[in-house]
């Protein structure tokens, strides 16, 4: 994995440098690059064949941020959208490769087996180590082994009282499930140590085949019975006993990779005793004529952390288009809570003497003057209509570019009424837009009585959840206090 990491990290130095004449941050210098390719390949494919997908969805994105920002170019916005769409993701990935480096690192500078067999044991005190091996023979057998690297020993005072009484105690605690030592049917119990006493216990076998150093028996094609002698090694630091303990249990047949196995644990086992007072551990080299081939087993879990990385920068690319699609639907909302207000503003201004085209100069004119306050959709689209309107735009088209900017059904009726006005006249708009600002009203009530109930609905969860605690603050108490009673 390491190679695909540094992979990564080259593609990212090759895309900085390449990238060095746009602007920003390394990240939105080459994410300017990228977007700047992206756009040149697209201008030669549309040369050939269009690619009616990506047309689609790039007038799709530009519609929704030029609803957004009427203000703006569109050309701009959607450039601006995928620089910071690029940007993130460039970020997210390149953030997440160093931390897969340093994951990898973390997990090989732990690594203990080096060249030649050697395993560098931790000093007295620091405790005993895990490592995963793994054993191959070319073109005969692989095996993998969990072995536990004991720390380095120092000489100590021998217990004699204590292993007498161990001794007596041992035979008894290694029954398991069985009645007696001589009719044992049932998996050993083989301890690696006893309660209250400081021996370190390991065991071996006069017979694997029968008795392995787990306890475990292996007695399901044994025709008759047969002694096992089982060997208590009983260690505290430098003070070593042995015990031997008769055991009588049925035999079994092994095949022959096991078997080799079996042998391997035991070289395995007599090269750390040999071994246990020297700085290195060497492992076997060979089993009988056959070489053996060490390497260390490393959980390296970085891969996995790579994956989650890219998975998180397409979620955040994913949700970069949710993003602007609630956006959308804010908008909506907050122009439909805001209808009441502007067909209101419109009918006091024209009761007042003014035309349509002044009511709406006059809505902009008030809006700019607190537009530092807090931006609002409907009046950036009002400004629009005055900026048309002031350039010399048609009074018709300017209220129906309005209604079709606003993409909101109250907006475009009020658009229909203002153009039809001007086209055709009538003397009752005044009194048409009064009952429209009515009804405008009654439906800003009915939104408002929907979204207290939509409030409700989501409150219901959390105070579930309340009650649960409160339930629970409230019962235990109770029950410790019936329990002691």
């Amino acid at each position: 994995m390491i190679y695909v990491y540094c992979a990564i990290l080259a593609v990212y130095l090759v895309l900085f440098l390449l990238s060095m004449s746009e602007n920003g941050n390394p990240f939105q210098r080459i994410a300017a690059r990228i977007f700047r390719k992206q756009q040149e390949r697209l201008r030669k494919t549309d040369r050939g064949r269009k690619d009616w997908k990506r047309a689609l969805y790039a007038r799709q994105l530009g519609e929704k941020l030029k609803t957004l920002q009427p203000g703006i170019a569109v050309e701009k916005q959607i450039r601006e959208h995928y620089l910071a769409l690029y940007t993130l993701v460039l970020m997210v990935v390149f953030v997440g490769d160093l931390f897969c480096l340093a994951a990898w690192f973390s997990a090989h500078s732990a690594a203990r087996l080096s060249d030649g067999g050697y395993l560098p044991r931790n000093a007295c005190g620091e405790g005993d180590v895990e490592v995963g091996l793994k054993a191959e023979i070319p073109g005969l057998q692989e095996e993998i082994f969990a072995y536990l690297l004991e720390e380095r020993r120092l000489t100590e005072e021998e217990l004699e009282k204590t292993y007498a009484e161990a001794s007596a105690l041992l035979p008894q605690v290694i029954l398991g499930g069985n009645t007696c030592l001589e009719d044992v049917r049932e998996d050993l119990e083989l301890v690696s140590g006893l309660e209250g006493y400081p021996f370190q216990i390991s065991w071996e076998s006069s017979a694997y085949s029968l008795v392995n150093t787990d306890g475990i028996i292996h007695n399901e094609e044994l025709t008759g019975s047969e002694v096992v002698t089982l060997t208590a090694k009983l260690r505290y630091e430098e003070w070593f006993r042995e015990l031997q303990i008769p055991v009588q249990v049925h035999s079994a047949v092994y095949t022959p990779e096991e078997v080799l196995r079996m042998r391997m644990e035991e070289l395995l086992r007599e090269s750390g005793e040999s071994s246990r007072s020297g700085e290195v551990m060497v492992l076997p080299e060979q089993i009988g004529t056959e070489p053996v081939i060490w390497s260390e087993i490393i959980e390296d879990s970085s891969g996995y952390f790579l994956i989650l990385v890219m998975f998180a920068a397409g979620v955040l690319y994913w949700g970069r288009g949710r993003e602007l699609d609630q956006k959308l639907e804010a908008r909506k909302r907050e122009l439909l809570l805001d209808y009441p207000e502007v067909v209101n503003k419109l009918a006091l201004y024209m009761g007042a003497g003014m035309t349509v085209r002044n009511a709406f100069l006059k809505l902009g004119e008030d809006y700019k003057k607190q537009k530092e306050e807090r931006k609002k959709y409907v009046y950036e689209e009002i400004l629009m209509t005055c900026y048309e309107l002031q350039s010399g735009r048609s009074e018709t088209e300017a209220y129906a570019h309005f209604g079709k900017r606003c993409q909101v059904q109250p907006y475009m009726k009020l658009s229909a009424l203002l153009s039809q006005n001007i086209r055709k006249g009538s003397n009752n708009l005044l009194q048409i837009l009064r009952q429209e600002a009515d009804h405008a009203f009654a439906e800003r009530k009915n939104q408002a009585k929907k979204l207290g109930e939509e409030a409700g609905t989501k409150l219901l969860l959390p105070m579930m959840m309340m009650l649960c605690v409160v339930m629970v603050i409230i019962m235990i108490p109770a029950y410790f206090s019936f329990t002691l009673n």
